[in-house]
């Protein structure tokens, strides 16, 4: 790895040069992070036989730039909260840390800076992000730098995403992964916040702890632990 970075919070993988170390790299918003993410990290690891996995939020993402996105302190704490318990997962502020718009090129050619030759990048990512990632910033450099792990439901129609692969002209390595998980989504649980229901079994409980009491997504802290005082 290069001397003079602060990397304290990446793993520290390349030190016998006789093997190949395999790097797994979940970017995404994370707002909030939910079982979906958890599960899709955990099977990649399995499946692909990674060494780690690193989640990494982002810290501008450059394709929700008109859109509210809950600061990047608070999408790191949840992240940090719900990989804590994973000896193989760690939680990441390259991203958040980092000035400016997140482009995933930029986090991928930052990182090949880092780390020697004998480790290899996966970047996990949702299958629907597949059909937009050949239209990304720097495509090409995707491409070089990281195998893709495409997390998909159960039934996913994947012909979309093999036709964009096709005509982009591109070599993407792309691995595929079947995750019933997937069917939960971040939206789906600001939605659930918003409207004062439960996230129990979609988000570990310590997100959920954290985002009713930070008043996250409309969060009333009175919603978690606790009933509302009845007055006669």
């Amino acid at each position: 790895m290069c001397s003079g970075i602060d990397l304290t919070d990446l793993p520290p993988l390349g030190a016998d040069p006789s093997r190949t170390y395999r790097l797994g790299i979940m970017g995404g918003t994370f707002d909030p992070i939910h079982y979906g993410h958890l599960v899709a990290a955990e099977q990649a690891f399995d499946d692909l036989g990674l060494d780690v996995v690193v989640f990494m939020p982002a810290g501008r993402p450059a394709f929700k730039l008109d859109k509210k996105v809950t600061s990047g302190e608070d999408r790191y704490a949840m992240t940090l909260l719900a990989t804590s318990d994973n000896p193989h997962f760690l939680a990441s502020r390259f991203e958040v840390d980092r000035e400016g718009v997140t482009y995933t090129a930029d986090t991928l050619r930052q990182l090949r800076g880092l780390y020697p030759a004998n480790v290899e990048f996966y970047f996990i990512t949702g299958a629907d992000a597949i059909t937009e990632i050949v239209a990304w910033r720097d495509a090409e450099d995707i491409a070089r730098l990281a195998h893709l792990v495409a997390a998909t439901r159960p039934g996913y129609d994947l012909d979309r995403a093999w036709d964009a692969i096709s005509a982009s002209g591109l070599a993407f390595d792309v691995t595929y992964l079947s995750v019933p998980a997937l069917a939960i989504s971040s939206s789906y649980l600001r939605e659930r916040v918003g409207a004062g229901q439960s996230l129990r079994y979609l988000t570990p409980d310590s997100v959920t702890g954290y985002l009713h009491k930070h008043a996250l997504y409309g969060a009333k802290s009175s919603r978690y632990g606790q009933t509302e005082e009845v007055v006669a």
